[in-house]
């Protein structure tokens, strides 16, 4: 199998929810959205972030409980601490939890945490060791 991810899926309790918060609070451009089901957005070359209705989910799966997750965080980097605390300061105003306030991280950079309104946890980072060349491979240094 290719070492690759082309979707992220989340079954998503409130579909109207998560379209208020990244299309009308962030911003978001969705790639697709089909009210009542499921709603796409491009997030990166080739990847995408879906958010599936709950139920439509479980029946997708074939499965009669419900879909969960744990333990799963999505993860946006940014350039400076600066950043971070705009970007988690935007997302509270579009409706999401803070998690976590904006700090100095164990890693040696800075983070913060929120969830969306369904509970996706996102981490908002600056890592001075996280860096991207021109074809989009990535290297992990260590900070300090």
């Amino acid at each position: 199998m290719e070492q690759k991810v082309s979707f992220v899926t989340f079954a998503t309790a409130d579909l109207d929810a998560a379209r208020e918060f990244y299309v009308t609070g962030l911003g978001w451009t969705a790639l697709l959205d089909v009210p009542g089901e499921v709603l796409f957005f491009q997030i990166a070359p080739g990847t995408v972030l879906g958010m599936f209705d709950a139920v439509k989910f479980a029946e997708d799966l074939e499965s009669a409980g419900a879909p969960a997750v744990s333990g799963v965080t999505l993860a946006h980097n940014l350039n400076s601490p600066g950043e971070v605390d705009a970007c988690v300061a935007a997302a509270e105003r579009a409706g999401a939890t803070v998690v976590k306030t904006p700090q100095k991280a164990a890693f040696g950079g800075y983070h913060g945490h929120f969830a969306d309104p369904n509970g996706v946890v996102w981490e908002v980072a600056h890592n001075p060791g996280w860096t991207v060349d021109a074809s989009g491979r990535v290297a992990i240094g260590v900070i300090g």
